[in-house]
């Protein structure tokens, strides 16, 4: 479960931010925006490529680099 702790003085609008971002990098809000209605095997197929040729993609780029 992710949390966050809002430290002594923080701004509110600081801490949504940064939970925000945690919830971005664990990729949550797109499973859940995912879920919301249901999905046809073209699009799950679809979806499933493009983030194998994201994967691949970063992978290439991070592993042999300019």
């Amino acid at each position: 479960m992710t949390e966050v702790v809002v430290k002594k003085g923080e701004p509110i609008d600081r801490a949504l931010k940064r939970l925000k971002t945690k919830l971005d990098m664990e990729g949550i809000l797109d499973e859940v925006r995912r879920l919301r209605a249901y999905e046809t095997p073209a699009q799950r197929a679809r979806r499933k490529a493009k983030t194998n040729a994201k994967r691949a993609k970063l992978k290439i780029r991070f592993n042999f680099g300019p």
